[in-house]
């Protein structure tokens, strides 16, 4: 059997500084992300779309609208086949407010089904693979696959007087779903082979499998050094049950463009195909899309779909677990001490999308003494327009050795230092306790990487502008993030 899963998933994730050419608005709504996915697929040569089916302006029409606006793109490109759309839906066991969203979307897919047939005169799921964020268990997404087995499809066998449900409706199909685990909290990703395997047995999946970590809210929990390692790990892991099982795991990086969420632009691929090479697909969220030249994104995204994954970096998992263990008590000490200087700021970040986006570890956690923190997105935006870059936070808990051992199995690990601490502005670490500034002194004396000299500029207008509340506050935070290429 053939797979072909894409190397570039496209999603919704509102990094971006730069507006779409395609959209009216800053913010993107409902109708802009139709046009959003066709233009990932055909302007771009990314082969999928994410589609979030959380918060309001839910669209379960996305096939539709996309198929009759776009009849001459998807005649020749069939969604499902060619190109594919991938949902991700609400965790019932985390956000409760949204969980019959699940539902409605679960019970969209057969009608999803009946579209495509209609429109390719063939039987084509355009949809059959939904991600699950938050994943604890394998029983999360056993119930999922059930329900829509037992509950979409099967009702189908149901009696009506003298005729089934499918006699009087039609046929519901796909059958199965497919379903990929996404984990965003540590205990999480350091099982998620465990979870990943038991699901597989449940389900009795014998070809391949998905699994999806993130980087963006294991950093902002965790540290941008410590999910790095994590993540060195999970994927290690993987690639053990995929020899143990002989079933092939996909892994999935939910990266973005910031060096705190991965710093995965189109100028880096390339680095982040040799950090990660066992990752099968990489997101391409909105600042790698649209705060960058075309030819740029276009170029990085034909290189990545040219490459194929290999072996994971082998790691001392032992040695990793104990220099995680300082990262972590180090970075949620110190990012006690700058959450005030955030939630002061945060306020004032451009919004880029309508949707609501699935909330996120610090919505509902009191794993930090009741912490709580905007979205990594804008906590990254805060941070970075400060000219205080979050990847600092924590690594004064490095030694020597640790570092020499971390630049052999994490090889851009200087790159991305460098790559972060051009946007540090020493000069507004006044705004900050100081045992902030002790550590940022301490890293910049040891990685020595000279500051963005226009950047730095404009976060000390920034910090001028919050104090006066001046109304050119957003525009500079804008300004910033023009020269980053991200906003958060």
């Amino acid at each position: 059997m053939k797979i072909q899963v894409s190397r570039a998933m496209s999603t919704q994730h509102p990094d971006n500084v730069t507006q779409p050419f395609f959209s009216d608005s800053s913010e993107l709504g409902g109708e802009d992300e139709i046009k959003e996915v066709f233009y990932a697929f055909s302007h771009i040569g990314c082969l999928e779309q994410l589609w979030d089916c959380e918060g309001k302006e839910v669209d379960n029409f996305v096939v539709k609208k996309l198929l009759t606006k776009y009849e001459p793109y998807f005649s020749k490109n069939t969604l499902g086949d060619n190109v594919f759309l991938t949902l991700r839906v609400p965790n019932p066991a985390v956000e409760r407010n949204e969980a019959k969203i699940l539902l409605e979307t679960l019970e969209s897919i057969p009608r999803n089904f009946d579209t495509a047939n209609l429109f390719y005169n063939k039987d084509a799921a355009p949809i059959f693979e939904i991600a699950l964020p938050m994943t604890t268990s394998h029983e999360e997404l056993v119930r999922i696959a059930e329900y829509y087995r037992k509950h979409v499809v099967g009702k189908q066998h149901s009696s009506l007087g003298s005729m089934s449900v499918s006699e009087w409706i039609g046929k519901f199909r796909p059958e199965s779903l497919r379903l990929i685990p996404l984990m965003e909290e540590k205990d999480s990703i350091l099982r998620a082979d465990e979870i990943t395997e038991k699901y597989m047995e449940a389900e009795h999946i014998k070809d391949y499998q998905r699994v999806w970590l993130a980087r963006s809210d294991p950093a902002l929990n965790y540290g941008n050094l410590a999910t790095v390692l994590l993540l060195k790990i999970a994927f290690q892991r993987l690639h053990a049950l995929q020899e143990k099982t002989s079933v092939d795991i996909l892994p999935i990086l939910g990266c973005g463009s910031a060096p705190f969420r991965g710093n995965f632009k189109p100028t880096n691929v390339r680095n982040c195909l040799e950090g990660y090479p066992s990752v099968h697909t990489f997101t391409l969220q909105s600042a790698f899309k649209y705060d960058y030249k075309i030819d740029d994104v276009t170029s990085a995204v034909k290189h990545l779909n040219g490459t194929r994954p290999s072996k994971p970096t082998p790691v001392d998992e032992s040695r990793l677990m104990e220099i995680i263990g300082r990262l972590v008590a180090e970075y949620q000490k110190q990012v006690t001490l700058v959450v005030g200087a955030v939630n002061n700021i945060s306020p004032y970040i451009p919004s880029r999308r309508k949707r609501k986006l699935h909330i996120g570890l610090f919505g509902y956690s009191r794993n930090i003494n009741g912490l709580h923190l905007p979205r990594a997105i804008t906590f990254c935006a805060s941070m970075y327009s400060y000219g205080l870059p979050p990847e600092l936070l924590g690594m004064n808990a490095l030694t020597e050795n640790d570092i020499d051992y971390i630049k052999d199995i994490y090889p851009n690990f200087e790159n991305d230092m460098r790559d972060s601490m051009i946007y540090l502005n020493r000069d507004n670490m006044k705004l900050f306790p100081g045992e902030i500034g002790k550590v940022v002194e301490g890293v910049s004396e040891r990685f020595g990487f000279e500051p963005d000299e226009k950047h730095r500029k404009v976060t000390s207008i920034i910090a001028d502008d919050l104090a006066r509340k001046n109304q050119s506050l957003r525009e500079n935070i804008t300004r910033a993030g023009f020269i980053r290429g991200f906003l958060g």
